[in-house]
């Protein structure tokens, strides 16, 4: 049954080896490039405004790499849940071929359970293997994107570390347990993916922010932590300020919300909204003066009013905790389906 299996299945393995293989060898020649380019750019950092710089021409000069290698990871379990999960039992099912395997000695769990082993354990590992050495290879440009594309925000977030393993084995068993259900090849990918793509949907929105009580405290106002600042009037006026998804000392932060506070502690604007400050935008640090305001001045001045940003979100240090959580919880679903699968095809499947 193991070499039967095996004998079907080889195509689709050497050929996400030879894939993986090839990323891999990618990643491992330009890792250490990118992380010599990296340290020297920190080390040459003077101030505060300098490694922003470096942080942004960094981070733009390998910005396609970086979404290319983390699309990878992302795609991977979907396609596992797909090409390998949807078809495995539904193919057999669609041509008969089942019932030739269960007239012989192998009964239907064992036929179930060397097919999901093989498959599925190989799906996790190519998940594993991939997550990591992204993980590995993108460490600098983690430390310099920008704060919608940090570690922890959910658009990279299940590109990196071991998650990637729970959303395979997931995806791959979905795929399994439709197959099973429709009995279709093709309707049984269509609605897999569909699934899939609902549960990866719904973790980030409903479930991952949950998982552990966010942090909420208040920052004073600067270049981190600061998006917007715009003088209303050359003439005289307010100086409107946005605060943005970031926290000072904390640049890989998931920010949940964002909030500008006035001196008594309201709520004046949201994240990315611009709201008025009272400070000239003619005269003093705020104002141009011929030339760009010194916004390190200006925001002293703005603290010293009492502006300051109020904010709620998940540290960095709680990466690897989320990941090992969030992996359980897709652990647990797939052991549900596995259950169910071997339930339906010795109570309801003939």
């Amino acid at each position: 049954m193991i070499w039967l299996t095996w004998r079907q299945f080889r195509g689709s393995a050497l050929m996400t080896a030879a894939a993986l293989l090839t990323l891999t060898a990618v990643l491992a020649l330009t890792g250490p490039g990118l992380a010599a380019q990296y340290a020297t750019g920190i080390a040459g950092c003077t101030s505060g405004d300098a490694c922003t710089r470096f942080f942004d021409q960094f981070f733009g000069e390998n910005q396609l790499a970086f979404v290319a290698v983390s699309f990878a990871v992302l795609a991977l379990p979907a396609l596992t849940g797909l090409f390998w999960g949807a078809p495995l039992i539904s193919r057999e099912l669609e041509a008969g071929t089942h019932l030739l395997v269960w007239n012989q000695s192998i009964t239907r769990g064992r036929w179930l359970a060397v097919k999901l082993a093989l498959t599925g354990l190989t799906a996790v590992a190519a998940a594993c293997v991939c997550g990591l050495a992204a993980t590995w290879w993108s460490q600098p440009l983690d430390r310099s994107a920008v704060p919608e594309l940090a570690q922890m925000a959910p658009l990279v977030f299940g590109a990196r570390g071991t998650v990637s393993m729970g959303y395979a084995a997931f995806a791959f068993v979905l795929g399994v347990t439709v197959g099973m259900l429709v009995r279709r090849t093709l309707p049984a990918m269509a609605l897999t993916l569909a699934v899939f793509a609902a549960v990866q949907l719904a973790m980030p929105l409903l479930v991952r922010p949950h998982l552990m009580p966010p942090v909420t405290a208040t920052f004073e106002l600067g270049h981190a932590n600061v998006g917007g600042f715009t003088i209303q009037d050359h003439g005289g006026g307010d100086v409107q300020i946005a605060t943005k998804a970031a926290v000072p000392g904390d640049a890989g932060a998931w920010v949940l919300t964002s909030e500008l506070t006035d001196p008594s502690g309201r709520v004046i604007a949201g994240m990315g909204e611009e709201a008025p400050v009272p400070v000239s935008g003619t005269s003093g640090p705020c104002a141009p003066q011929g030339g760009p305001p010194n916004l390190d001045a200006c925001w002293v001045e703005i603290n010293q009013l009492g502006y300051r940003q109020q904010a709620t979100y998940h540290p960095l240090e709680r990466f690897w905790p989320f990941q090992w959580i969030e992996t359980g919880i897709y652990a647990l679903l797939t052991a549900a389906l596995t259950g169910f699968c071997f339930w339906w095809i010795r109570r309801r499947l003939s």
